[in-house]
């Protein structure tokens, strides 16, 4: 986010003036989480974020005389910043729907499932929630579909529902931090101003390694489990195989998709790219399914592949595999599915921009900085925070922006790269959400699950291991770089 010191009012707000838009937020979005529950990013969230905008607005021009234009000056230069954000959630509405229309999802679903054995249930649905995870880019569409299939499995094997919770939130968790999909990875890595794919690669140093003690326990834990659990098996394969093409073909988009990765293609053209590969491949291989999707019986062949096509890419789909929770499973959203998400960026980079130009970030990173001695407590400070946003705020989005907002320059003026601040984040916030009863993330699985927050969350060694492995990583300095300490005005320039 660049600022202009002219921007900036002469006298900056004291602490305790600068925390009161961010308490009015926290007890605004308490009530929306009451009221809305897991529906609450479908506009309450948004118009919580916009009172807080007008309460910074009216303390600051009314006490501080920070000018109106400052504000918009300050919103302009953070919307022009995020131009491309939204232009990639936009494109990866349409991946998602052209993925899993062109048959690349459920070819691996299809083959995923099959790797499951009850003695290494466990194991093996936390590694299948990681690769749907890692290919939707959502946590929560792949816990309320084949999460739910799983533990049903788990409890026909007669394994504890706990156990079984948190392989599945473990593993899904994975993915949604780790895929370039998720809006979660785009939103961290957009609000430092961190490339996507160079945030990922970094965040592989702390994810991978809480990954792999995580499958350890759960093959530990699920040696002792055995029974026959092949019935939902073969429905979710009978389902796929009877009404999608299942062919190895289609994984040819995933491996170009990794090469374009691989050599470094910006995101845009990368999930840009994919998505037309993904409909290329569905005319050829799925034209039954894009005619379905088109929904016209009055269209000639052409004519419906092309509105099924389009349809694909940019509204919902639903298709019917004779398998409700399948059916489930295989909808899309397309771009049409991102709006929420892009809606509430724009709200949250709005009380961003208001808390900038301000200062009272400002004031209240300048109090923080005075307790960062060492590299361990600035990472410590981070990751508390992200906690402690967590659990005020109720929504991992809104986390991130303000975790983000709050340390941005105190890691340019220490001299640390803006990719341990996006990594950071990521691992404080993203992970934990699941973990917070009253956190939308934490309502959601709970209910769609059927299991308890508190009941599962000592069994999602994943989201409980990353920040641990984040701390871990700061004290040993292991691929942190420290650079000299920048002014925060030469930092926000150069970024």
């Amino acid at each position: 986010m660049i600022l202009i010191m002219d921007d900036r009012p002469r006298q900056l707000p004291h602490p305790l003036v600068a925390i009161i838009p961010i308490m009015v937020l926290i007890g605004l979005l308490a009530i929306v989480i009451v009221l809305f529950g897991s529906d609450s990013l479908a506009g309450g969230s948004q118009t919580a974020l916009l009172m807080g905008v007008a309460v910074c607005v009216t303390i600051s021009m009314a006490c501080y005389h920070v000018p109106w234009k400052a504000f918009e000056r300050q919103m302009a230069r953070t919307m022009s910043g995020i131009f491309v954000t939204l232009m990639i959630l936009l494109a990866v509405g349409m991946l998602s729907g052209s993925w899993m229309i062109s048959g690349v999802v459920p070819t691996l679903i299809y083959y995923g499932v099959q790797i499951l054995s009850p003695r290494f249930f466990l194991v093996s649905a936390c590694l299948i929630c990681s690769l749907v995870s890692l290919l939707s880019g959502s946590s929560w569409t792949t816990i309320a579909t084949i999460g739910v299939a799983l533990l049903a499995i788990g409890q026909a094997l007669g394994i504890s529902e706990a156990w079984t919770a948190g392989a599945i939130i473990s593993g899904a968790y994975f993915g949604d931090k780790m895929s370039p999909l998720s809006d979660t990875t785009i939103l961290a890595s957009s609000s430092t101003g961190v490339d996507i794919f160079v945030h990922i690669r970094y965040m592989m140093h702390t994810t991978v390694p809480a990954l792999t003690l995580s499958l350890i326990i759960f093959l530990i834990a699920g040696l002792g489990f055995g029974a026959d659990g092949t019935l939902h098996i073969e429905q979710y394969t009978h389902g796929l195989e009877s009404t999608f093409n299942i062919s190895l073909w289609t994984l040819l988009v995933p491996i170009a998709t990794g090469v374009l990765i691989a050599r470094k293609v910006p995101s845009l053209i990368v999930l840009f790219a994919s998505s037309i590969m993904a409909g290329i491949v569905a005319l050829i291989l799925q034209p039954h399914i894009l005619t379905q999707v088109a929904g016209d019986a009055t269209l000639g062949t052409a004519a419906a592949l092309t509105k099924g096509l389009a349809i694909t890419y940019c509204g919902a789909t639903g298709i019917d595999t004779g398998f409700a929770a399948l059916n489930d499973l295989v909808s899309t959203g397309g771009m049409a599915g991102m709006l929420n998400t892009i809606w509430l960026i724009i709200c949250a980079m709005c009380f961003g921009a208001a808390m900038v130009a301000s200062g009272m970030i400002e004031s209240i990173t300048r109090v923080i900085i005075r307790f960062i001695r060492t590299r361990f407590t600035l990472v410590g400070s981070t990751v508390a925070t992200g906690l402690l946003l967590n659990l005020t705020t109720g929504d991992q989005f809104i986390s991130i922006v303000l975790g983000a907002d709050m340390f941005r320059e105190v890691y340019d003026q220490e001299g640390y790269e803006r990719r341990l601040l996006s990594r950071t984040t990521e691992d404080a916030v993203t992970v934990t959400s699941v973990l917070v009863p009253w956190n939308t993330c934490g309502m959601t699985q709970a209910t769609v699950l059927g299991v308890p927050t508190l009941t599962y969350l000592p069994y999602c060694f994943f989201n409980m291991l990353c920040p641990l492995m984040t701390l871990l990583v700061a004290a040993l300095g292991w691929r942190i770089k420290h650079n000299t300490p920048q002014s925060s005005t030469e930092a926000c320039v150069q970024n």
